[in-house]
């Protein structure tokens, strides 16, 4: 944990090796909700120097970058660029909105190897305020990435992919409406604890039920926001992190599983390649599912966290509607999923997946406020990326005294 190159093992690292090797030492947000006025790049900025300042760094400090966007085939470039670093490990791998927590374990490795001294993990986006007609978004996606078995149908995706997923669970567990709904108002109840959030008006279970249908079997509140908002995120070896102002919250694993591209090469509907990720980070972290004081996870639609709660073996598969039942996800529930709101309440800006990070890492040094929970000694993270629940990433976080 102190920058030796770890051994290796058939040519690959083990990655129980990186159990407590890494810590993050600082976060930050900016632009959350409405940045009107600003670009993507700037409210990025604005996150990472935030980011940056808090771990006790300067931006001369940093020698590793991790970003993704689906604004500029180049964007790490561009990011490197304007905020005038000089990076000697450099990760662009964009998979949707997970690509912040998949980001986590090649940047423990260079980290590891010695091959950087601080990775700065960040994204902005402005979708909102600079939002254009759905028509022409959906024209100009299908040009630069095309769905051939899907694309023909003129699907509104997200949403009706996620739908479909969404109607085959309903099918063959018989989940129902009101549990997705469930989903939803433990949600803004988090949210309302967060002043932070974009949506925290109060918010019922008729609402969600009786709200306008956008994509069959999902109502306006069964969909994530559309929001402004950045996010960043710094890493640093373990014994660095000790140094430094902030109380080090240490990454015991990662893991990333991808099975598919678009939903209709999903071999099952019901099953998420989270099942892999999950249990793999949970075993390289030495932990289970009862060892974890909160979920922090992608939950870009309700069915999201209905069946990664599935996936990653908090209940099992068929369960997740009757696990998230009167509460039992919100405030004072069994499980604390989403303590900032989530995508549904609190921020989306089109990839969620640095806030999951940043909420479960200040869960875990204790400075959410109204929110914080009581127990806060180890976080699952999770994230989801395409239109289809296509890659998943999932880490285990962790206080110094799990180590």
């Amino acid at each position: 944990a102190s920058g030796r190159l770890p051994d290796l093992a058939g040519g690959r690292m083990n990655e129980s090796l990186l159990r407590g090797a890494v810590a993050i030492s600082g976060v930050g947000t900016a632009g959350c909700g409405d940045a009107s006025g600003f670009t993507d790049m700037e409210i990025l900025a604005k996150a990472a120097r935030s980011a940056v300042h808090d771990a006790g760094l300067k931006m001369s400090d940093i020698d590793g970058i991790a970003t993704a966007n689906l604004s500029a085939a180049l964007w790490p470039l561009n990011v490197v660029e304007y905020l005038n670093v000089r990076p000697s490990y450099v990760d662009g791998t964009n998979i949707g909105g997970t690509s912040f927590i998949g980001h986590m374990l090649p940047a423990a490795r260079a980290l590891m190897s010695g091959q950087c001294n601080a990775v700065l993990v960040c994204y902005g986006s402005t979708q909102r305020s600079t939002r254009v007609p759905r028509r022409e978004r959906a024209d100009a996606r299908a040009l630069l990435d095309p769905l051939p078995y899907e694309a023909p149908y003129e699907p509104f995706n997200p949403p009706s992919s996620y739908a479909l997923i969404a109607a085959r669970h309903m099918h063959e567990y018989g989940t129902t409406r009101r549990q997705l709904a469930e989903v939803a108002v433990a949600a803004r109840r988090w949210a309302q604890l967060n002043p932070e959030a974009f949506a925290r008006d109060p918010l019922s279970l008729q609402d969600v039920l009786s709200a306008r249908m956008v994509s069959d079997p999902f109502t306006v509140y069964d969909c994530c926001l559309v929001t402004d908002g950045a996010g960043a995120f710094v890493m640093v070896r373990s014994d660095r992190a000790r140094d430094l102002p902030q109380k080090p919250v240490h990454v015991l694993s990662c893991a990333t599983s991808v099975w598919h591209r678009q939903v209709s090469g999903m071999h099952d509907l019901t099953v998420t390649p989270a099942s892999e990720s999950g249990p793999k980070a949970l075993a390289q972290a030495g932990l289970t599912t009862a060892d974890m004081d909160m979920v922090q996870l992608y939950d870009a639609f309700t069915i999201n966290t209905i069946m990664l709660l599935e996936d990653l073996g908090f209940c099992k598969k068929g369960e997740g509607g009757a696990f998230v039942e009167n509460g039992a996800i919100a405030p004072g529930g069994r499980l604390a999923v989403n303590t900032n709101g989530g995508g549904l309440s609190c921020v989306h800006p089109n990839m969620y997946g640095a806030f999951a990070v940043i909420e479960a890492v200040r869960q875990l040094r204790g400075d959410c406020g109204e929110r914080q929970l009581s127990k806060a000694r180890t976080a699952l993270v999770h994230g989801n990326g395409g239109v289809s629940a296509a890659a998943q990433s999932t880490a285990v976080l962790s206080t110094s005294d799990v180590l």
